[in-house]
Parts: structure tokens; C-alpha cells; sequence
């Protein structure tokens, strides 16, 4: 099944602690139906120091489910992605505008 939500897309988060908030989906585990998103679902995790890093509290984009992400369109509102075929493509559109997302 072809992939609604992609690297790079700005999205909104529609559920959990992190609602309201955006951001860019940095990568995305289809297996899993998880993506990770810049700045949402941040946890604190204590690594040692080592001879390339410090050590500390590093916070960490953790996944989030994709059922709770949606696409921001070009308005800035959050849209549900359908799909089309322009000519012999199959092309990602805003269902609210209707605007194709990539060209």
C-alpha cells in the first residue's frame, strides 16, 4: 500500500499528550505504523559519556502511531491524503483543498 504519510511532510498531532502540536516527520516505520516527528512525543534519555559524546540527559524523539498524525495542506488546517492518477502517475492529494501534495 502506498504510503499516505512521508519523510518530510509537515503534519498535526490529533491525539495524546502532544496534541496541537507540529512538526516534520523525520522518518517512518510502515511495518510498525510509526513515524518520528520533530519536536513531538520527546522523552528524556540518560546516556553515558563516551570518547564522541557527552553524556546526560539527551531528550529523544520517540514514535508516534500514524493514526494520530495528520497532514497539514497548504492553508495550514489538518487533511485527510487521497490518492489520484494524473496522466500515468499516482499522485498524493489534500482531501480538503484538493491540491496534489507532491508533483
Amino acid at each position: 500500500m502506498a504510503a499516505k504519510l512521508k519523510k518530510g511532510d509537515k503534519v498535526i498531532v490529533l491525539a495524546g499528550k502532544d496534541k496541537g502540536k507540529e512538526g516534520t516527520i523525520l522518518s517512518v516505520n510502515p511495518k510498525a505504523g510509526k513515524a518520528v516527528v520533530d519536536g513531538v512525543n520527546v522523552a528524556i534519555r540518560h546516556t553515558k559519556q563516551s570518547q564522541t559524546s557527552q553524556g546526560g540527559r539527551i531528550p529523544t524523539a520517540l514514535p508516534i502511531d500514524l493514526s494520530n498524525l495528520a497532514f497539514l495542506d497548504k492553508n495550514g488546517k489538518p487533511t485527510r491524503v487521497g490518492f489520484k492518477t494524473e496522466g500515468d502517475k499516482k499522485v498524493r492529494f489534500a482531501k480538503t483543498t484538493g491540491d496534489v501534495i507532491d508533483a
